[in-house]
C-alpha cells in the first residue's frame, strides 16, 4: 500500500494537487498505482535529475507518461527558485496545466517534499489561473502548511501580480 499523499484543491475548475516525490519512501510501484488512480491530465516534476536517480527513479518520466499521463520535467534546486532561462519553460507548464485545470482535469505538481517548490509553482499557477494571491495562498496554505518554503519562492510566486 502507497503512503504517498496528494495534497488536492479546486483550481480553475479542475484539481491541483501537490505532492512530495513519488516513489521517495522505496515504493515506487506502489506510488505510482496511486498516481495513476488519481488520473491526473498532467505531472509536473520539478525534482532535479541527480534527486529522482539517488532514489532510484531515473525513468520516473518515462514510467509516468507510459501510464497515460502527460509529463513535463521543471527541475528546480530544492529550497530555491527557477532560474531565469526557465521562464519560457514555465511559461508552457502554466499554459499546459491551465488547459488541463479549465477542462476540469487533474494536475500534479510535486518536488521532493511536497513544499517549497511545488507549493511555490501552485501558488503562482493558481495567481495565474486569475485567484487574488492572499486568497490563493491562504487556500494552498490549508492543504498543504508547509507550501512555499523562503521568501524567494514567495517572491517569484507573486511575480506579476
Amino acid at each position: 500500500m502507497s503512503d504517498f499523499v496528494i495534497y488536492a484543491l479546486p483550481v480553475a475548475g479542475g484539481i491541483l494537487g501537490i505532492a512530495p516525490l513519488p516513489g521517495r519512501s522505496g515504493r515506487w510501484t506502489d506510488d505510482l498505482a496511486h498516481l495513476r488512480d488519481w488520473k491526473p491530465a498532467l505531472v509536473i516534476t520539478m525534482t532535479t535529475p541527480s534527486e529522482q536517480v539517488s532514489h532510484g527513479l531515473g525513468d520516473m518520466g518515462v514510467d509516468i507518461q507510459d501510464s497515460g499521463t502527460r509529463w513535463i520535467h521543471f527541475p528546480v534546486e530544492d529550497l530555491s527558485i527557477p532560474a531565469p532561462e526557465q521562464i519560457e519553460d514555465w511559461h508552457v507548464a502554466s499554459k499546459t496545466a491551465l488547459s488541463a485545470l479549465q477542462g476540469g482535469g487533474r494536475v500534479l505538481i510535486h518536488c521532493f517534499g511536497g513544499c517549497g517548490r511545488s507549493g511555490m509553482a501552485a501558488l503562482r499557477l493558481m495567481i495565474e489561473a486569475g485567484d487574488a494571491a492572499e486568497d490563493a495562498l491562504n487556500r494552498l496554505r490549508a492543504v498543504r502548511s508547509c507550501a512555499v518554503e523562503t521568501d524567494e519562492q514567495m517572491a517569484w510566486a507573486l511575480e506579476g501580480v
